[in-house]
């Protein structure tokens, strides 16, 4: 998973439309990982954890009924936006398709720019700090797009690290995240980092945090890693 940008899985087996929806992301400044197939896509989904994935209905082999069917079992993934793509536009196909858990359904062909304001829909959900918007917990206030944060009232001062960290604390308050998730969310796979670098950038985030007052927000859990509150 991108460290900054939200990550999209676009799982479609025609070549072409797979290149027009990955340029297209991309231009919207995500980061896209594509799947040909839906052994490939769960391949993906293992590997990478995406923020969302576009899924079209019609695969060789597993179908994207099936491939959402099992997202949507899976705990680890049944948080990830899944918008299927289809050229069945019967009302009784988009009810399967929603009732098997996808989150919305998009009928070929569509519009390029409605796609994309669906994508951003979701991942507002999903990720709103990555999609700009503004952040709040207790009286802690982060603004992604001018990259600052406040605590009660006062601005403070953070690393590129720690305000990822944050980012990642204050899109989903009271979850816990673990050394090796909060290593993907916000260092990225592609950069080796020992799980005590976790640590070390936990601690100087409560220490900025607390500079003003206040208790520790980030509380520690055990065998399992932190959480925001």
């Amino acid at each position: 998973m991108s460290a900054v940008h939200p990550t999209v899985l676009v799982v479609e087996d025609e070549p072409a439309q797979r290149e027009v929806l990955g340029y297209n992301l991309r231009a919207e400044g995500y980061e896209v990982i594509a799947a040909a197939d839906g052994g490939e896509a769960m391949l993906c989904l293992r590997e990478s954890n995406p923020d969302l994935v576009l899924l079209d209905w019609m695969l060789p082999g597993i179908s994207g009924i099936e491939v959402c069917r099992q997202i949507k079992m899976q705990a680890a993934f049944r948080h990830i936006p899944v918008i299927m793509i289809s050229a069945r536009s019967e009302e009784v196909d988009k009810v399967r398709g929603l009732e098997t858990g996808a989150d919305d359904y998009v009928v070929k062909p569509y519009s390029v720019a409605e796609l994309m304001a669906r994508v951003k829909s979701q991942l507002r959900r999903n990720r709103p700090g990555a999609v700009g918007e503004r952040l709040e917990f207790g009286d802690l206030v982060l603004e992604p797009e001018t990259h600052r944060v406040f605590r009660a009232g006062k601005q403070l001062k953070l690393g590129p690290t720690e305000f990822r960290l944050l980012t990642t604390f204050m899109e989903k308050p009271g979850r816990v995240w673990s050394r090796e998730q909060l290593l993907d969310r916000v260092w990225g796979r592609d950069i080796y980092v020992d799980t005590r670098t976790v640590d070390v950038h936990i601690g100087r985030l409560r220490k900025a945090l607390m500079r003003h007052g206040g208790g520790d927000p980030i509380r520690t859990v055990r065998g399992a890693g932190y959480a925001l509150g």
